[in-house]
């Protein structure tokens, strides 16, 4: 396949664009250093044209756009390119952790990281508005850091993922395993999942 990935110099878009070379699938890095602009449908739509998927791992830390400014873009990019698959890198903020509960609405959530999470909660209300794309938001475990490639992770809906100590984890190389089977399968279309050990 041939892939698009926005954020591939990223922590975790740097691990999925390894994993799609070593599968031996065709990933074009987007970014503003090779002339495309996350956030102008017309230049998605140009780095789009011909591809089979578009993936974006990008954060809005950088205080130049928001989540929400690159799912619109992204939503219209790809339509013009005529791509129906996106797969977004997104965050666990808005996972539940009991029935109507959200992780960022926790009182042991970093307040550091709540603008970003209520960033990307505004942006997975962006892409679940789209009912022509075959969207998929990818939320990681709570806690997403480099580590061991093991090949294992557990998939799931809304609902953060825990093991048996309370603990929500996962490599960004195993994340980067779970992104790339999902893409290879063409599952979960229109729907958020999470990825956890």
């Amino acid at each position: 396949m041939k892939i698009v990935v926005f954020g591939s110099t990223g922590m975790i878009g740097s691990r999925i664009a390894t994993e799609l070379e070593r599968r031996g699938h065709a990933v074009i890095a987007a970014s503003r250093s090779t002339g495309t602009d996350v956030t102008d449908p017309a230049s998605i739509a140009t780095v789009a044209s011909g591809a089979d998927a578009v993936l974006s791992a990008v954060s809005a830390r950088s205080g130049q756009y928001t989540l929400v400014d690159v799912a619109r873009s992204l939503v219209d990019g790809v339509r013009r390119a005529g791509v129906r698959r996106l797969v977004i890198v997104g965050g666990a903020g808005s996972l539940e952790v009991s029935p109507g509960v959200r992780l960022v609405d926790t009182p042991e959530f970093h307040q550091e990281w709540k603008p970003e999470a209520l960033d990307q909660v505004d942006a997975l209300a962006v892409y679940r508005s789209v009912d022509d794309l075959d969207w998929t938001y990818v939320s990681p475990a709570a806690l997403i850091r480099p580590g061991e490639r093991t090949g294992r992770y557990r998939l799931d809906g809304d609902r953060l993922l825990t093991d048996e100590q309370g603990n929500s984890e996962i490599s960004a190389e195993d994340y980067a395993i779970g992104i790339a089977d999902l893409l290879e399968q063409g599952t979960h279309p229109r729907e958020r999942i999470t990825l956890a050990w």
